[in-house]
């Protein structure tokens, strides 16, 4: 084995990289800052980290190319945000970087990523295989040497099962043991640390200690050997990374499969009708090209050839399949389910609404929340002060047991990996973003999780938040010789060639009430012969032959023209009416008002009572009349509301509420909500909002489910209580067992298990937390 080899050096600017200098690559891992023209934001995927010391590594590194702005490293899910200038660098640069100190990078959503990771975790596998085989051999010669009574073992049968015995650690030592060797040899050459340095001294301590009590059991080191204790904790540390790397790759699974929906490539139509194939990244806009049933649309466009349906399920949450045709519009992302169709692209890459959602998932996946920073920085002076306390602890023991002394030592480097401690927050506020990931809620800043869990007012906006598109028939009030349906129907045959909201209300509550379709009302009351027209601001009007007396029959009822719906003035009613109201009357006079109000949201009463019930403070702000913003407040239960407000009066008064000491979550979609999205502790962007809503949001609400809402604030709770018992575990492992192993009661194979298990615990812990959400409890 030649460790040296992780240290040699790397040309400046391998083949490889500088094809990431071009810059039509670099949309595919990146996006340009809208605010700096010519600095991008790139994601890399990183390999070979193991600890917050590994990221803490890379951002130094990183940090150093001149160019580079900021970069953030996540230990939890191995990826990297880059912010760099063009104009003073380029990515290969950067990535010569990352190597140079040690580790290997990938553009993020290459298609080799998930091959690597199966790649790396194969590789893993087998070398756990080896040490188990191993351990078990080693473990059944041992076992005489525990259980053998004085004179029943030769010195020739120990010899030679200690011979045996070195053998078979061989193999661990140079084949299993390569990652920690090799992760530690880096380190030493570059004067840096992480958690694979105490971890391989503790095996190359223990491996030579137990050499030299094997072919010379005389001299200073005794004749004790610990080939068992070897082969045992590096079998149970690879164990523990192994199914440490099964955990997290199914978490990011979660939020690969949605980096990588696209297709690598497809075939686009040239100019003389014949195709190519050629990568996405090089699909422009007005090309055409051809996407297969069971494909992915790799572009935003337009149908211009076929018929097919679509799965925009991930995209804007509707399950159902949708139907498309020629002239229809697709989106990138979307999956076509049936026929094979031509797409003209209108919109390629970061453009499109697909890679928007993307670069948001992407920010999130790279962002390291305040805790976590904090932990990080600690984890190089804690393993500086594991490698301190090994050095105490052997010199305290040596002059009564060199042996003794140089295993406890041993066993205090393997017990003392900070890797449960680092990953206890990161890995519980990943596996959330990917379980609020399947369910239609990108999560833009983790920092958010933490913040909702203080959240105890939430205000909403109204129009396209708690209430939908459209009216709805509210109460009716009609003439004594009339009946409701007579009325309704009426209004809605009128309302028909109307495309106002109110009209389209009107023949909505007329169809329901019928139980039939809107179309089938149109031949009920008004004759072919008669004229209609609108009024726009006031109403609709059936006005009947100029030249003949015409009457409009309604069942029993005989109307004579015009016949009007629409306003109080317009319908000629002068006495004072209730705002909100639409009025039927003929010439002779009234004969109905109906009274709309807006449609509420599905979930908003519901959503809102278990918020008041949770115990948190609901307000509603919107720049609308007071008779609707009342309406709707009434409705709901809300008491705190207020209407006409401008979007310099929503952050004033959200502000207002800040310096009451008040946690906020502010729940908005529209373009006026941008400034106090970016005011409250926490937003929500509901639906399809606007690109601004969405740039101030902390979770984006892709299904426009409001229930979303409550979904994340229970995540929130149980996510706080998976990192306190994650953190409560890490230390709990750490006090105990450190003074365990000082004293010399914690072998080195019980001191491997230990670390083994603590990672183990902590990211099994969080992973629960990607089972699903459920409702908010009463």
């Amino acid at each position: 084995m030649n460790l040296a080899t992780a240290a040699a050096p790397i040309p400046e600017n391998p083949p490889a990289w500088s094809l990431l200098d071009e810059p039509q690559e670099w949309d595919s891992f990146g996006r340009e800052q809208a605010a700096q023209a010519g600095v991008w934001e790139s994601h890399i995927m990183l390999q070979g980290m193991h600890c917050a010391a590994c990221s803490l590594t890379i951002e130094e590194a990183v940090a150093r190319v001149p160019g580079v702005q900021s970069v953030q490293v996540s230990a939890a899910t191995h990826r990297a945000k880059v912010v760099w200038s063009a104009q003073a660098t380029k990515p290969s640069q950067w990535f010569a970087a990352i190597v140079q100190a040690g580790y290997s990078a990938i553009p993020a959503g290459d298609a080799w990523d998930a091959e690597q990771r199966k790649q790396q975790a194969r590789t893993t596998l087998w070398r756990l295989g080896v040490a188990g085989l191993c351990m078990m051999q080693v473990m059944m010669y041992a076992w005489p040497a525990y259980t053998a009574r004085p004179g029943d073992l030769s010195l020739e049968m120990e010899q030679l099962l200690r011979w045996a015995s070195w053998v078979l650690s061989l193999p661990v030592m140079l084949f299993s043991c390569v990652p920690f060797l090799r992760s530690a040899w880096r380190d030493l050459w570059r004067r840096q640390i992480s958690m694979d340095l105490p971890v391989a001294i503790g095996m190359l301590v223990t491996f030579v200690v137990s050499t030299m009590g094997t072919f010379n059991p005389s001299g200073l080191w005794g004749r004790e050997v610990y080939f068992d204790s070897l082969t045992m904790f590096v079998f149970f540390l690879l164990a523990g990374r192994w199914l440490e790397q099964r955990i997290q790759n199914r978490t990011a699974g979660i939020l690969n499969a949605l980096f990588n929906r696209l297709p690598q490539g497809v075939v686009r139509q040239k100019a003389d009708g014949t195709t190519e194939t050629v990568a996405v990244r090089r699909l422009h806009v007005g090309d055409c090209f051809q996407v297969l049933p069971g494909e992915a649309f790799a572009a935003d466009g337009v149908i211009s050839q076929g018929q097919t349906q679509v799965d925009e399920a991930l995209l804007t949450g509707e399950s159902t399949p949708l139907q498309r045709q020629v002239g229809d519009a697709v989106v990138a992302g979307s999956y076509n389910l049936q026929g094979r169709v031509w797409v003209r692209a209108t919109g390629v890459g970061q453009h499109t609404r697909f890679g928007q959602i993307v670069g948001l998932m992407e920010q999130a996946a790279s962002t390291k929340p305040r805790s976590v920073q904090v932990v990080d920085k600690l984890a190089k002076p804690f393993l500086l002060a594991v490698l301190l306390a090994a050095v105490v602890v052997c010199a305290w023991w040596w002059p009564s047991n060199p042996e003794h002394a140089i295993m406890v030592a041993v066993s205090v480097l393997v017990v003392t990996c900070p890797c449960a401690l680092s990953l206890a927050t990161p890995a519980a506020l990943v596996a959330a973003a990917g379980s609020l990931a399947k369910h239609d809620v990108l999560v833009r800043d983790l920092q958010a999780l933490d913040s909702m869990n203080r959240v105890d007012t939430v205000v909403f906006d109204k129009t396209g938040t708690l209430t939908q598109a459209g009216q709805r028939v509210a109460s009716m009030q009609q003439r004594s010789d009339w009946t409701q349906g007579q009325a309704l129907q009426l209004a809605a045959a009128l309302a028909q060639h109307s495309l106002h909201p109110y009209s389209k209300a009107m023949v909505v509550a007329a169809a329901a009430m019928a139980g039939a379709n809107p179309d089938r009302l149109a031949h009920v009351v008004l004759p072919s012969a008669g004229a209609l027209r609108e009024v726009p601001g006031q109403g609709v009007v059936w006005e009947g032959e100029a030249h003949v007396q015409e009457h409009l029959q309604v069942d029993a009822h005989v109307l004579h023209a015009p016949v009007r719906l629409g306003s109080a003035a317009f319908c000629g009613l002068h006495d004072p009416v209730p705002a909100g109201q639409v009025h039927v009357a003929d010439a002779r006079g009234w004969i109905a008002s109906i009274a709309l109000d807006e449609q509420l949201h599905p979930q908003a009463a519901a959503v809102v009572q278990a918020l008041q019930q949770a115990g948190m403070a609901v307000h509603l702000l919107s720049g609308d009349q007071v008779t609707a913003v009342r309406s709707v407040a009434e409705r709901l239960g809300i008491n705190d509301w207020h209407a006409g407000m401008a979007p310099q009066d929503k952050l004033a008064y959200l502000q207002a509420l800040q310096q009451q000491r008040r946690t906020v979550a502010m729940v908005g979609d529209g373009l006026n909500d941008g400034p106090v999205l970016a005011g409250a502790h926490v937003a929500f962007a509901i639906g399809r909002a606007v690109p601004l809503a969405q740039a101030r949001s902390d979770f984006i609400v892709l299904s426009g489910h409001l229930q979303a809402v409550q979904q994340v604030y229970l995540l929130a709770r149980k996510t706080q209580r998976v990192v306190r018992q994650n953190l409560y575990w890490a230390l709990a492992y750490n006090a105990s067992c450190i003074p365990l192993a000082a004293l010399g009661y914690l072998p080195a194979w019980l001191a491997g298990l230990g670390m083994a298990l603590s990672s183990i615990v902590v990211v099994a812990n969080a992973a629960r937390l990607g089972r699903g959400l459920g409702a908010l409890p009463a």
